[in-house]
C-alpha cells in the first residue's frame, strides 16, 4: 500500500526515482546530461531542498531556477512538448510511489511551476 509524502526521506525517494527517469528519457535526458551535463552529486540535494521547500515550507531553498532554465534554453531550444513531458513524468512518478493530500498538492505544484516556467522561457 502507497503512503503520503510525509518527509524529507519521502521527497528524496520521489526525486531520485524521478531523475533516474529523467537521465535515460529520450525526450529530455539530453537537456540535462549533454547540454547543463549536471552534476547529480551537487544537483540531487538541491531539488531534494527545492521540493521540501515547495511542500513543508522549510526555507532550505536557495536558488533561481527561472535563470537556469533560461539559460538552457539558450543553449539548446526548448519547447511546450519539453515542459509537457516533463510533467508527465514528474505526475506518474509521483503516481507510482505515493497516494495522498500532499502527494496531490505536489502533482498540482509541480504542473504548476512546469507552466511557468515554459511560460516565461519561451516567451
Amino acid at each position: 500500500m502507497k503512503t503520503d509524502i510525509r518527509n524529507r526521506k519521502d521527497i528524496e525517494k520521489l526525486v531520485n526515482a524521478f531523475y533516474n527517469k529523467v537521465k535515460t528519457d529520450a525526450t529530455i535526458g539530453y537537456f540535462f546530461n549533454d547540454v547543463a551535463k549536471v552534476n547529480w552529486e551537487e544537483h540531487l540535494p538541491k531539488m531534494y531542498n527545492f521540493w521540501e521547500n515547495i511542500l513543508f515550507c522549510t526555507a532550505n531553498y536557495n536558488g533561481n531556477p527561472m535563470m537556469k532554465h533560461k539559460e538552457l534554453h539558450s543553449k539548446s531550444t526548448m519547447n511546450e512538448e519539453h515542459f509537457v513531458h516533463w510533467s508527465l513524468l514528474f505526475t506518474n512518478t509521483v503516481d507510482k510511489l505515493f497516494e495522498g493530500p500532499k502527494a496531490e498538492e505536489i502533482k498540482k505544484r509541480a504542473m504548476n511551476i512546469a507552466s511557468l516556467m515554459m511560460y516565461k522561457t519561451l516567451s
